[in-house]
This record gives structure tokens, sequence and C-alpha cells, in this order.
């Protein structure tokens, strides 16, 4: 899944469907207005033809949470509040939000939103967790709260068939450092297999949700020498096993400065290995590594080949479900 800006060129975007076969994308920032969006998801789909894709539809995601993160604006989109503000709101009310959102999503052609946010961030820590709590967008200081406000989201979100992604697993509440710009304070050393804060994932999951996505921070209780991404005791052990998941697992950006120590191509190998599904990167220059690196993992290791096949089948699992296959 590559990331595209409002003034990314679009003969640049559609190279990579047409020549590495991307298929999913995620709009960025700069994006005002939605005949705007719904023409250029119009023509990526257009793109994604039998030679490109297998004449497979694409996933096109965005991060339209409300508050300080929403990628898509202006006319045709409503102004969103916070999800620290939708946490206040009776449960009827904010599911009828979520399913407002969806509706304005698919109406632009977007089918996936990156949303709801399942991290709970203590009220001891609050705004300097850098990544959620400074920005509002937690629902509440509580695992069960955040978990009612996710379940409405992600049936709300349903209603107008979108999917919706549970995020960021297992959690970056407690920390304090943002994983898309630093290395450092991204560690909680207090997440467990047992972790209350758990919770609102597992909410998410029995809800519906259609994607997890993954955190970049660390866990050493779980897993001591590996990132999340790149944990398969995380992955396949505690999101897939102990939480029973068995959907689609999708990265954080694998272009944060988290895992800027891994060579792009390791990054999609690692996390395929992992368990994981999706590779989402906001800088598409690293597309060709990624691929490059998990074929030829699979064309050495048969181990590795059935983890991609997994994967795939995950993927268009999903489509399926959404309606974009016919067959």
């Amino acid at each position: 899944m590559i990331g595209i800006d409002g003034n990314a060129p679009q003969t640049a975007v559609d190279s990579y469907i047409a020549g590495d076969h991307v298929g999913n994308v995620i709009y960025l920032g700069g994006w005002t207005g939605m005949p705007k969006v719904a023409a250029t998801s119009h023509h990526l789909q257009r793109q994604a033809t039998s030679a490109a894709t297998g004449g497979v539809p694409l996933l096109i995601a965005a991060d339209q949470e409300g508050g300080a993160v929403q990628q898509l604006k202006g006319a045709g989109f409503t102004r969103l509040v916070s999800a620290r503000d939708q946490g206040t709101m009776p449960a009827a009310q904010r599911e009828s939000y979520a399913a407002t959102i969806g509706a304005q999503l698919r109406s632009a052609g977007v089918n996936v939103n990156l949303a709801p946010v399942a991290d709970t961030v203590p009220a001891s820590i609050g705004t300097a967790n850098q990544p959620i709590g400074r920005y509002g967008r937690e629902y509440g200081n509580d695992p069960s709260v955040v978990g009612t406000a996710v379940t409405d989201v992600v049936q709300g979100l349903g209603r107008a068939n979108v999917a919706a992604t549970v995020k960021h697993f297992p959690g970056i509440g407690r920390i304090t450092g943002n994983t898309d710009i630093t290395s450092s304070g991204i560690s909680d050393a207090v997440m467990s297999a047992n972790d209350p804060y758990l919770q609102a994932f597992s909410a998410g999951i029995k809800a519906g949700a259609d994607l997890v996505m993954m955190s970049s921070a660390r866990y050493p209780k779980l897993d001591q020498a590996n990132q999340a991404p790149f944990s398969s005791a995380i992955i396949d052990g505690l999101l897939r096993g102990k939480l029973g998941w068995q959907g689609v697992v999708v990265t954080d950006d694998m272009n944060a400065v988290a895992v800027a120590g891994t060579p792009p191509g390791e990054r999609a190998v690692r996390f395929v290995a992992a368990g994981g599904d999706i590779v989402l990167t906001g800088r598409p220059a690293d597309t060709r590594a990624m691929i490059s690196a998990l074929t030829a993992r699979g064309a050495s290791d048969k181990a590795f080949a059935q983890k991609l096949q997994a994967a795939e089948q995950r993927v268009l699992a999903l489509k399926e479900r959404m309606g974009l296959l016919t067959c």
C-alpha cells in the first residue's frame, strides 16, 4: 500500500500500479474537496487492469479519524471533531457519526478508513504521549471506555461498507515518543499478553473490524528482540493466536524513523515472516526494493512462500467481503 499526496503527479502513481503491481493506495495530505478525491479514486481503479493487478480492484485508504488527523477535507467532507470528543458522545450518536464519515469516504471512492484508534492513553501520561495523547486521538483513558467507542466506530463504518482498521496494536498509549519521527521513547515496558489495554483491540475485533494496524514500537515483555511489526510473537502469537484475529494485518508507515535502521526490503520481509499482510509505505520509492526482497525470499524459502500466499488470500478475502471481487 503506497501513500500519495494531493500534489503527487498522477503518472507517477500510475506507474507503480502498472509496473510494480501495487494493489492498494493511501491518501496522505493535500486532498481538498470531494470532486478531486472521487475523480482520483475513479482514475486509480481504472488502472487496476488484468495486466497490472490481475483485474483485482484496489483498496483505497485514508486516515479519517477526526481532529488533527483528517486527510480528506473541504467541500463534501465534514470537519470532524477529535476522537477525544467523539468519546464523550452517546453510543448511538457516535455510531451515526462514524456512519456519516463512512458514507463520505464511500462517495469519494475510499473503501478503507485507517481508524479507529484503539490505543488507551493513561491519564497520568496524557498529552505527554506524543503520537496519540498530544493530538486528542484517544477515545478515553480507560480501556473499557475506549473499547466501547471503538465498537461504535467499527459498526458505523461498516454500515457504509467501509473497512475499519483498529490500530496501533498492541497499543502506543504508554509510550512518549512518536514512532513517525523518532526511535527514542518508543518502548512500552508494561505491555504483556494479559494487559487490560488489549481489551479495546479485542472489542474492535469482536465488532467486526476488517484490518488491524501494527504499531512500530517495542514491547520487551512480549518480544525483547523485535519491534512489533517484525515480531512473530506479537503478530502470529498474540494477535492471531491469543486474540484470534484471522483477518488482514497492515503495518503503520514503513517510512517511519522508528524502523529506518532496517533496510526497506528487509522491513517488508520481516513483517510478512512475522505474520503480516499489507506493507504500507508513505515513500513509494521504497516499493521496488520491498517487492524485490519479498519475491526473492519467496523463491528461495518455501515456508516464506506459504506466508506470502496466506497474506494474499487474506487480502483477497477482504476485497471479496467488500464486494470488490466479482466471480
